[in-house]
């Protein structure tokens, strides 16, 4: 059995996982606590971040979008980076926008900042940086709204790592209860939709001790 080195509110893990379940591909999970630096993990990643991959042949896949890029050519069915040369270049810059900027902008200044401080003790969240990340946030979800507009999915006519990119910010920042989904009627009916797939419903029944989800946020009804 393939196994994937994750954090539960990692993005880029939730990431893998998605792309994982809508590819129909079996794995398990262990929950890497990167910050101990085990001798074991660093051996298949120096970098010490998640997600890592191991295959059922042994092979060690680090890095969220070298996984999924992993994933659509060894299991093309169905293919999650488009099926076109444009296709594909957009699914990459959406995917490269919300796992860079937004992670920068929005996911490091809110969902770093309250979950990485608790669990390492490091003291309270810096409040410029939440008042950073909540106003960049407003930003993003009228991009993500006008994207939901103008097309059936993210990045085109078919569901893909750019949608499942997205989906995994925002229900990592979703579960600490960030996300103020009035800002955005399109963004919240495209996330709905997302959410309502089967390939979410591992994402929604995660639960990180000590940190209860906001109440809504395994409702498909929010």
């Amino acid at each position: 059995m393939r196994l994937l080195h994750h954090l539960p509110l990692s993005p880029y893990c939730r990431k893998v996982r998605l792309a994982l379940a809508e590819k129909h591909i079996p794995f398990e999970t262990l929950v890497e606590k990167v910050w101990e630096r085990r001798d074991a993990f660093l051996a298949m990643n120096p970098a010490c971040t998640v997600p890592v991959m191991v295959e059922e042949n042994g092979l060690v896949i680090a890095d969220s979008n070298a996984i999924c890029e992993y994933l659509d050519e060894a299991y093309p069915d169905p293919p999650l980076m488009g099926r076109t040369f444009a296709d594909r270049c957009e699914v990459r810059r959406l995917v490269a926008w919300f796992d860079l900027k937004f992670g920068q902008e929005v996911t490091a200044n809110l969902l770093t900042e309250r979950t990485m401080k608790k669990l390492l003790g490091r003291g309270h969240p810096e409040a410029a940086a939440l008042r950073a990340g909540y106003q960049n946030l407003r930003s993003h979800l009228d991009y993500l709204g006008w994207l939901a507009e103008t097309r059936p999915w993210l990045a085109g006519r078919e569901i893909s790592i750019a949608d499942l990119a997205a989906a995994a910010h925002l229900s990592s920042l979703d579960y600490i209860g960030d996300v103020d989904w009035s800002l955005s009627d399109s963004a919240k009916h495209w996330y709905a939709r997302v959410k309502s797939r089967p390939s979410f419903r591992a994402i929604l029944a995660d639960r990180v001790p000590g940190m209860a989800p906001a109440e809504h946020y395994a409702d498909l009804d929010f």
